[in-house]
């Protein structure tokens, strides 16, 4: 079992930046697919962002060049920097691990979930 805490959420105006942290327990996360994922009001959850093996990442074309994200597999941990924040950006992000081969952008395909942490972009 594989629990997931997310925490960096926050209140930020836009232009902004937030930092959200996943830090993980139970498992390895070394050789997972860790996605970041949001989901807005009235909205189905979209990937926000992967990082898998080797390090290779992923992002939606909507936070490519403002968003970054990395892991620090000595500490467990997955990061998204994000910079340049939008009020469209408004949206809780959840962090989630796939354990196996493939990468996939479906949510149904990831094991693990955190709860999710609220970021809101204020114009």
């Amino acid at each position: 079992q594989v629990q997931l805490v997310e925490s960096g959420g926050g209140l930020v105006q836009a232009g902004g930046s937030l930092r959200l942290s996943c830090a993980a327990s139970g498992r390895t996360i070394s050789s997972a697919v860790m996605g970041w994922f949001r989901q807005a009001p009235g909205k189905e959850r979209e990937l926000v962002s992967t990082i898998r093996l080797h390090s290779i990442t992923y992002y939606a074309d909507s936070v490519k060049g403002r968003f970054t994200i990395s892991r620090d597999n000595a500490k467990n941990t997955v990061y998204l920097q994000m910079n340049s924040l939008k009020p469209e950006d408004t949206a809780v992000y959840y962090c989630a691990a796939r354990y196996g081969s493939t990468w996939s952008r479906d949510p149904v395909s990831y094991d693990y979930w955190g709860q999710g942490t609220q970021v809101t972009v204020s114009s």
